[in-house]
């Protein structure tokens, strides 16, 4: 079925496409916001993917290999958010009346507290590079073999298992500095 959609988009037809991504949208929106950590800039890149993914489904050769070329399309624009955002900075701004009062959770823990390891892996996995963020995630939230990541990042198998060894000291170097704070 999946198949016959592809096919149909590729030759223009706008409804088979709808259905596509009605099919994969949850999944790139998953990978984007993975790997930009922000709602805001998942949204981004999900909106680019389909775009750039619409524009070169022409050139895509093998339906059958439409998930691993929509999840490279995924990768580069979570790239290409990340290359926008250079040079614009952030400021939180906390409203009044909003403060860290009554903010305890179960066991009498602050909120802070309980999500202070969550936020030092968040903080450690934004200072990897988008090519570590995405190894990682295929091979450990998506459970994908590294012949499959190999496939989807267009990279030798050699080159993935380098990677996601790269990746995962890199983590461990991140997690030591970003600790709890």
């Amino acid at each position: 079925m999946e198949r016959e959609l592809v096919e149909g988009a590729r030759d223009g037809d706008r409804a088979a496409f709808d259905a596509l991504v009605r099919r994969k949208v949850d999944v790139v929106y998953r990978t984007s916001l993975a790997i930009l950590g922000r709602e805001v800039d998942a949204e981004d890149a999900t909106q680019e993917t389909f775009i750039l993914a619409w524009r070169k489904l022409r050139s895509l050769r093998d339906p059958d290999r439409f998930d691993a070329w929509l999840g490279r399309i995924t990768v580069n624009a979570c790239r290409q958010v990340l290359r926008r955002q250079r040079g614009i900075r952030e400021i939180s701004v906390e409203l009044v009346g909003q403060g860290k009062e009554d903010r305890s959770v179960g066991g009498g823990r602050s909120f802070d507290e309980a999500g202070a390891d969550a936020d030092a892996f968040d903080r450690a996995f934004r200072r990897l590079s988008v090519e570590d963020r995405a190894v990682l995630l295929f091979h450990h939230r998506d459970e994908l073999p590294v012949a499959d990541i190999a496939e989807r990042l267009e990279i030798p198998i050699g080159t993935v298992k380098s990677r996601l060894h790269r990746a995962r000291r890199a983590l461990e170097r991140a997690l030591r500095v970003e600790g709890p704070r």
